[in-house]
């Protein structure tokens, strides 16, 4: 049996799997809150106590961790965590472990999805090239990318932490939003303090501040509770009824739409764009008007190349647990 982990800031995914071929069929899964944790061993342990014996004989494991990994071990960006795989091959009674970067396993799940897993958001004229460079952005939690590289007849995954990258302000409305931020946070601003659930709520402050307008009670209230707030943002801005929320959204949109035009030239990515992450299938109504694509396309000479790129988002939520899955098992057959 295959041990498969999808470990984020907010929540951590582990499963059962076997896998034949691009398939990966899960026996049991669950999901756990990772904050309520002291460590990932905790997690599993818990795990592997709610499974049928047949089920516990664990031949290989991979997690995807939200954090820079080195070696065997990593850092959790958003826990004060250290992953191990060295300990966690010892809880797994020998087992083979590996450790990848989560946006890594996410984009080694997303090339196992059918169609039907996507929506699409720009189709171009002629079909993506083939085996060419994908870039993947996850706006979630926290906000991943990755690339995907086809060498020697495969596609690769490499891990990146483009989200602590400098925010780069291009209209004067942002250039205020880095001000607002830099007022917040110091002098580093980074996109994961714009595109993610956290991000979203601090373009909310800055555009409520920046109106002057009060903050009507009704909204005052629905906000209240911080593991709600940013939901609450975008939900009120879809649905319409607050002008704020609404513009923090497009905001929220238009430098999404702008940073996924960046990965894409920065990595020449002609087999297109992906967005993964909880956030995009949540906002989809959002990324389908016009600013996210006029945003995407204005760079300047490549406009019209900027065109001719897939643009999709992936509405599988468990692609990093599939990605985890299929490295667990290339590592058992080495």
């Amino acid at each position: 049996m295959i041990l498969a982990g999808d470990l984020g800031g907010t929540k951590t995914l582990l499963a059962i799997c076997e896998v034949a071929g691009d398939s990966v069929h899960v026996q049991r899964e669950a999901s756990f809150a990772s904050g309520d944790h002291g460590c990932l061993e905790d997690i599993v342990e818990k795990f592997l106590r709610g499974l049928a014996p047949e089920l516990r004989a664990i031949d290989a494991a991979c997690f995807g961790v939200a954090g820079p990994v080195s070696g065997s071990t990593a850092t959790i960006t958003n826990l004060p965590w250290t992953v191990d795989a060295t300990s966690l091959s010892r809880l797994l009674g020998g087992a083979d472990v590996s450790l990848m970067n989560d946006l890594q396993a996410a984009a080694l799940g997303l090339l196992t999805l059918p169609a039907s897993s996507f929506v699409g958001l720009q189709a171009p004229a002629a079909p993506p090239a083939a085996g060419g460079t994908v870039a993947v952005l996850a706006p979630g939690t926290g906000f991943g990318q990755a690339l995907l590289v086809h060498l020697a007849g495969e596609y690769h995954a490499l891990s990146m932490e483009a989200g602590h990258a400098d925010f780069a302000a291009t209209t004067d409305e942002e250039y205020e939003l880095a001000t607002f931020l830099r007022q917040r946070y110091g002098q580093h601003v980074s996109y994961e303090h714009v595109l993610c659930g956290a991000g979203l709520s601090n373009v909310y402050d800055f555009v409520r501040a920046r109106s002057k307008q009060p903050e009507p009670a009704w909204l005052s209230a629905a906000l209240a509770s911080p593991q709600q707030r940013n939901a609450m943002i975008s939900t009120t801005a879809l649905e319409g009824k607050d002008p704020c929320c609404v513009r923090a959204l497009e905001l929220f949109v238009e430098i999404l739409g702008n940073e996924a035009g960046n990965a894409a030239l920065r990595g020449l990515a002609r087999g297109g764009v992906i967005l993964g992450g909880g956030i995009p299938p949540k906002i989809l109504p959002a990324l389908k008007r016009t600013s996210f694509l006029t945003r995407f396309r204005n760079k300047g000479h490549f406009a019209a190349w900027m065109e001719s790129l897939e643009v999709r988002v992936s509405l599988e939520p468990r692609a990093g647990l599939l990605g985890a899955a299929h490295r667990a098992r290339s590592a058992q057959k080495a």
